[in-house]
């Protein structure tokens, strides 16, 4: 058995014993239903010498029964385009070895273990090899050589029928399909450009944002690419009704969207630096989203660019990246690459194998949870479609201000979710905080909204100053000139915060003054206003008139971060209040009866790729609660481990100390 910590596994092939997990359940799960995964590939190409030849059934089998997953996802079809089986309706890699999906197909049957795919979808370089007609043209007519077209033959000519073959060769149980919404690019090929003009009248295609019908053209894309999912996705459902799809990050930060095309669960896979704060942000849109979902965290850190461009992530920091997706309700997955030969070393499996085990020792109090709305960040579809000059994500630096703010916010233990544009009329319902990043155009009906909202009661945290000059009559301000680049310095506790950024001069007027900036860290002269509050019907609105999402984001210093919470706790107070450092997140889910507290430790979280790889985690502790209650709880555990929590239930609000937060404990609050 492997110590709680990163002790060295120094395993053979012989020595390995799988961890014991609970049994599997009688049959495949549905995807919806599915909690923990593995995925697996290698995007198959011509230069393989030995495709499969070290994948066997005795190391597929040691596999799956020391991880237990409840579905495999493995190597079909990668960007370069060739099949990893020996296809008969289209270009296999030219070294097979062994079918690496037979063997998957015969050991996962064997479990009840679902099998799924890695397939590209529009990204499929040899087609366009093939037929160079089938490519998507870029701006100056060239083809481009990855992205193939949404107008042209491939989907009927070539995927579906991959797709088909590949469901009835192995009994598929479905696809994640990869390559998609963030590989898709506007096409000006002919076919293209005749569907644009026959579609608008416009017979001169815009090539940059300063163009005429810049936005038409991209929408028009955006059109074409749900039809191309919806196409497909028909299609394999009609040939095999139970076969279940996902399309990569579909309806998520990447494709904000209502999720009203017939696909069966949203994922997708994140890395780089600071996974963690990636994590946050897609996991709380995605547990917004309506769908089945899971995240799927690499289980190697890449950085191509430098002198070392893979390293493994130990089993302690996939667990501290799979708490921030569990605490949310989702699945979790993780991404290896076997050997080009197939091979899984058993080190790699003793690492995925205790990632199970600390996934589904808290899967009962995780999985399919639902929220406790509170504090919401808005995220605007809207202002990226409209300012980003992509059809989709992944947008980079464009969704820094929902990113930092809600960086930000963990930090200061305030439970909060990702509100998607599509849902914020059900939202304003129920959240009694709603967050307004810094977009620079969320649109005349979004204000509309967060206005009534305000109005009916609503406190709301605006900032930016794109925003401020939007809401400046509501506020109410008097704006001096037009927005302008500026240093600026917030004092904070021990330090200034440097906000530095595009900010909006104001006049307070009525509104009340919160906080001053400084064009440099002399707090003697110069002040402007910084952030205000006032009134507006039975709510209030906070407004800060710079880019503190942006900043928060660049920099995560700590004075930002307290000029956040003063600004917030001047409109609103959370049920929840902790007493721990800003390396804990808080997260409140609902699960029947039970409310459930999720404490997250994520000190010495990856941030740095000269960092890659962390092997330890220190504990912190002890940890203050207080959370304000409908009623006394009859109970209250720590999970795992159902032990008794500390506290006692005082002036409505139940005030205990958790003495020491390991990684990921849930504190359970029975009614």
């Amino acid at each position: 058995m492997l110590s709680a910590k990163g002790r060295s596994m120094k395993l053979s092939r012989r020595q390995f014993l799988p961890l014991a997990l609970a049994p599997l359940a009688a049959a495949p799960k549905r995807r919806k239903d599915s909690f923990f995964g593995l995925h697996f590939d290698l995007h198959a190409n011509n230069n393989d010498l030995a495709l499969g030849r070290d994948l066997t059934p005795a190391m597929a089998a040691r596999l799956l029964d020391a991880v237990r997953p409840d579905y495999l996802q493995y190597d079909c079809k990668g960007h370069v385009g060739y099949m990893a089986y020996p296809s008969k309706v289209s270009r296999p890699a030219a070294n097979i070895v062994n079918d690496s999906l037979a063997i998957w197909r015969k050991a996962t049957a064997d479990r009840d273990i679902g099998l799924y795919i890695h397939f590209s979808g529009v990204w499929d370089s040899l087609a366009i090899q093939e037929h160079p007609d089938w490519a998507a043209h870029r701006a100056d007519g060239t083809p481009d050589p990855n992205a193939t077209s949404l107008f042209g033959p491939y989907p009927d000519t070539r995927m579906i029928p991959q797709l088909k073959e590949a469901v009835d060769r192995y009994n598929l149980n479905g696809a994640w399909i990869d390559g998609e919404c963030w590989a898709v690019r506007p096409d000006y090929s002919p076919a293209a450009a005749a569907a644009f003009t026959k579609a608008t009248g416009v017979r001169t295609l815009p090539k940059s944002p300063t163009e005429p019908y810049w936005q038409e053209f991209l929408a028009f894309h955006r059109e074409a690419f749900r039809r191309y999912v919806k196409h497909y996705a028909d299609e394999l459902h009609h040939h095999r009704p139970s076969f279940q799809i996902a399309s990569n990050w579909m309806y998520t930060t990447y494709m904000p969207e209502r999720p009203d095309l017939p696909i069966d669960f949203v994922s997708g896979d994140y890395l780089g630096n600071a996974s963690i704060s990636t994590a946050r942000l897609e996991s709380r849109y995605l547990s917004a989203a309506g769908k089945p979902w899971d995240l799927m965290a690499w289980g190697f850190q890449h950085n191509p660019n430098g002198v070392i461009p893979l390293s493994h992530k130990t089993a302690v920091q996939l667990e501290q990246e799979a708490s921030v997706v569990l605490a949310q309700g989702g699945g979790f997955q993780v991404y290896y690459q076997p050997t080009r030969a197939g091979w899984m070393d058993d080190r790699l499996i003793a690492v995925m194998a205790r990632l199970a085990r600390f996934c589904r020792e808290r899967q009962a109090f995780s999985h399919q949870t639902e929220t406790v709305p509170s504090t919401g960040v808005l995220f605007s579809a809207h202002s990226l479609y409209r300012t980003a000059n992509k059809m989709f994500g992944g947008w980079g630096a464009h969704t820094a201000p929902a990113r930092g703010l809600v960086d930000a916010l963990s930090a200061l233990h305030v439970p909060v979710d990702v509100i998607p544009e599509w849902r914020l009329a059900e939202a304003v319902k129920t959240y009694r905080c709603i967050v307004l990043p810094d977009w620079p155009e969320i649109g005349l009906a979004v204000k509309a909204q967060l206005l009534d909202y305000v109005r009916d009661g609503g406190n709301l945290l605006l900032c930016g100053a794109e925003n401020a000059a939007l809401f400046a009559p509501e506020l109410p301000v008097t704006q001096r000139g037009t927005a302008a680049k500026k240093e600026a310095y917030i004092p904070g506790g021990e330090l200034f915060a440097n906000i530095t950024g595009l900010w909006q001069d104001i006049e307070a007027g009525t509104a009340e003054v919160l906080e001053n900036r400084y064009p440099a860290y002399d707090t003697t002269r110069d002040a402007t206003p910084a952030a205000t509050r006032s009134r507006l019907g039975k709510g209030q609105i906070a407004a800060i008139y710079g880019p503190v999402g942006v900043a928060y984001a660049a920099a995560h210093a700590a004075p930002a971060r307290e000029f956040i919470g003063k600004v917030l706790g001047s409109i609103y107070t959370p049920d929840l209040t902790l007493e721990a450092p800003p390396s804990v997140e808080a997260v409140l889910r609902r699960k029947g009866p039970q409310m459930l507290l999720h404490l997250l430790n994520n000190t010495g979280m990856q941030v740095a790729a000269e960092y890659a790889v962390i092997d330890s985690i220190p504990a912190v502790g002890p940890i203050g609660i207080t959370l304000r209650l409908a009623a006394k709880p009859a109970s209250v555990t720590v999970e795992p481990g159902g032990r008794a929590a500390s506290g006692e239930w005082r002036d409505g609000a139940w005030r205990g100390t958790l003495e020491r937060l390991e990684l990921h404990w849930i504190l359970v609050f029975t009614a």
